[in-house]
């Protein structure tokens, strides 16, 4: 399956989108079972869902983000919020310039703390920009999927990301999920410590639990709260 859109300029303007969806991911560690794609490819799994079900333009990922509180770990590959600004900036300007005036950020790594000072700055004078998913929707995802585990036990590598790749991408992940299970507990300085202060394996979650009908239940529970979005955006 493709985790980029194929589509061409001629399937852009038939379409006529009013907004665009932008996966933002992350390169980073994910324990021993995952890759260091995984955030980006969830990005990507969602945003192939979204657009598959809503008239939205499916923009490539932003592969490299924050992941500063992983930055230890080998492999894991960090920009300055500053610079995931300036590029989230020019890829609005650019749909603007193109007649795209609405965008969603479809954000897969928590780490990403400046997406929503973006929203907010890009959407001072109206709704211009959009954040999904959010607490909310995770939390009802959560739910309507029947997993075990909550999103602060869960934190990284753990249930709910393990079964959305189970369900969309199974090749993405390896062997050992199994066990791989590790209760951070309470991480009051995760943002100063970083990871390593509250893991050794790099994951703080359940992986165990994970199974492919859980994430194919996270997803359709995303896909229908996205609704909200298009129409708080006016698209």
């Amino acid at each position: 399956m493709y985790l980029l859109p194929t589509i061409t300029t001629i399937d852009v303007q038939e379409q006529a989108p009013s907004a665009a969806i932008l996966p933002v991911g992350s390169y980073e560690q994910h324990g021993g079972h995952l890759p260091l794609v995984t955030d980006t490819a969830i990005a990507c799994v969602i945003t192939r869902e979204l657009s598959a079900a809503y008239p939205v333009l499916a923009l490539p990922p932003i592969t490299i983000a924050c992941s500063h509180e992983h930055g230890t770990w080998p492999g894991t590959v960090s920009i300055s919020a500053r610079t995931l600004h300036a590029v989230i900036t020019d890829i609005a300007a650019s749909l603007e310039a193109s007649g795209i005036q609405k965008l969603v950020l479809v954000n897969a790594h928590g780490g990403n703390y400046v997406l929503q000072n973006i929203v907010q700055e890009a959407s001072v004078a109206g709704p211009r920009m959009g954040l999904f998913p959010q607490s909310r929707e995770w939390k009802r995802a959560r739910e309507h999927a029947g997993l075990v585990s909550s999103s602060y036990d869960d934190m990284h590598a753990g249930e709910i990301e393990t079964s959305i790749l189970l369900h969309s991408e199974p090749s993405l992940v390896g062997p050992g999920y199994e066990d791989a299970d590790h209760d951070g507990g309470e991480r009051a300085f995760l943002l100063t410590k970083g990871m390593k202060a509250y893991t050794k394996t790099g994951v703080i979650g359940f992986p165990s639990y994970a199974t492919a009908d859980k994430g194919k239940a996270v997803l359709a529970s995303l896909v229908e709260d996205f609704a909200e979005h298009l129409e708080a955006l006016d698209a």
